[in-house]
C-alpha cells in the first residue's frame, strides 16, 4: 500500500501547502466574512463550527475525493485563501474546482495564478479528463474569472439549490485537458 504524500506546490510568488489544524483562524475569517460567503457553498458563525470545514479538507484527502491547498505567499508567512478540487469522479475522470480568498487578497491575479496550476494538477497527476466550475450565475467575478481562465460555459441549471431561503441557479463552466 502506497502512503499519500500531500503535493506541496510552489510559483515565484506563491506557495500551495496542504492545509493544516493551525490554518483554522484563517480559514474561520474568510468563510465567515459576508463579502466572501455570499457566493460560497459554506460558512461559519463560530470558530467551533469552522472545524467542520477542516474535517472536510480532510476527508477529502483521507477518501481520495478531492485536493484543497492553503494557497499562501512563498514564505509561508502570509495565509491568503485555499482552493483545490472536490466531487472527484475517478470513473468519469472529472471534477469541479473550488476556490475562495480573503477579502484583502481580491483583484491581485492570486486565483488567475492559482487556478491554472490547481487544472494542470487534476488533469496531470490526478488523471482528469474535465475540471467543472459551478458558479452561481450572478457572481460576475468569478464568471470573469472562469473565461479569462479558458473555461467554456455549458448552460445553467435554474433554480437548482436553495440558499438563504431563496432558489439560485448555476452555471456551469467546464475545461477539458487538451483544450
Amino acid at each position: 500500500m502506497t502512503t499519500f504524500v500531500f503535493p506541496t506546490i510552489k510559483t515565484e510568488k506563491l506557495l500551495l501547502r496542504q492545509i493544516v489544524d493551525s490554518d483554522i483562524d484563517n480559514i474561520f475569517k474568510g468563510l465567515s466574512h459576508p463579502d466572501i460567503i455570499k457566493y460560497y457553498g459554506v460558512n461559519f458563525q463560530t470558530l467551533e463550527a469552522t472545524k467542520e470545514q477542516m474535517t472536510f479538507y480532510a476527508d477529502l484527502e483521507r477518501n481520495e475525493t478531492g485536493i484543497w491547498w492553503a494557497v499562501c505567499s512563498i514564505d509561508n508567512k502570509i495565509f491568503y485563501g485555499a482552493g483545490g478540487l472536490n466531487s472527484l469522479s475517478k470513473e468519469h475522470k472529472k471534477a469541479e474546482i473550488g476556490f475562495w480568498l480573503l477579502k484583502e487578497f481580491w483583484g491581485q491575479g492570486i486565483m488567475t495564478e492559482v487556478m491554472p496550476i490547481i487544472c494542470n494538477y487534476g488533469f496531470e497527476k490526478l488523471g482528469l479528463h474535465r475540471i467543472e466550475g459551478l458558479v452561481e450565475s450572478d457572481n460576475l467575478n468569478c464568471i470573469n474569472a472562469m473565461k479569462k481562465l479558458d473555461f467554456h460555459y455549458e448552460g445553467t441549471m435554474r433554480d437548482c439549490e436553495i440558499k438563504n431561503g431563496k432558489f439560485i441557479s448555476l452555471d456551469i463552466y467546464a475545461k477539458l485537458k487538451d483544450e
